[in-house]
């Protein structure tokens, strides 16, 4: 039925990875070049235009107009994570006939969103994998990894969790049902 209370839950993930498209993933404060201001670059989950004069991987020749100073290589792998999970989210709400594929269902999406909140922290964030993440794009521009400051407890990167604890509240549910239904098949 779809007015229990795992179907809440599931349309509240689903409303929270839509969320992460919206949101900043992490917030990176740097000192401009006169070292008299700060600049502010944020890691989106969906790459904006470039809002520069000039493109090129030479920091003296980027003339700053907007927040988006640099691109995360490989950026599209957190995009098809979340939307996954999404589209997961959304497919297990209309499962509801089927529980014992519904939380298997969910479990998945619970997995897939345990991955993406790994990628965001210890990829995407801080660089510690692959080609340095979005520090070590900014670091590619010369700029050292002491004049930035990083923040990473944003939306972004909040509402993952958040959505990870309403699936498992979800499957929690689901399977409390599951159970109900078997207790009432074994007294027939």
């Amino acid at each position: 039925m779809l007015q229990r209370i795992q179907s809440f839950y599931l349309v509240l993930a689903l409303v929270g990875i839509i969320m992460l498209f919206q949101f900043p993933i992490a917030t990176y404060t740097m000192p401009n070049m006169t070292k008299t201001g700060e600049i502010t670059s944020e890691l989106q989950l969906v790459g904006k235009d470039s809002k520069y004069m000039n493109d090129t991987n030479d920091i003296m020749d980027i003339t700053y107009i907007g927040q988006d100073l640099v691109r995360l290589k490989g950026g599209w792998v957190l995009m098809v994570l979340a939307g996954l999970v999404g589209v997961v989210a959304l497919a297990s709400i209309f499962l509801f006939k089927n529980r014992v594929l519904q939380m298997r269902v969910v479990a998945c999406g619970g997995l897939l969103n345990m991955i993406y909140i790994f990628l965001i922290f210890f990829w995407a964030i801080n660089g510690t994998g692959g080609n340095g993440g979005y520090l070590g794009a900014l670091q590619d521009l010369h700029i050292t990894s002491e004049t930035i400051a990083v923040n990473m407890w944003t939306p972004g990167t909040i509402i993952p969790i958040v959505t990870l604890i309403l699936l498992y509240l979800a499957q929690r549910a689901i399977k409390k049902d599951e159970m109900k239904v078997r207790a009432a098949d074994r007294l027939r």
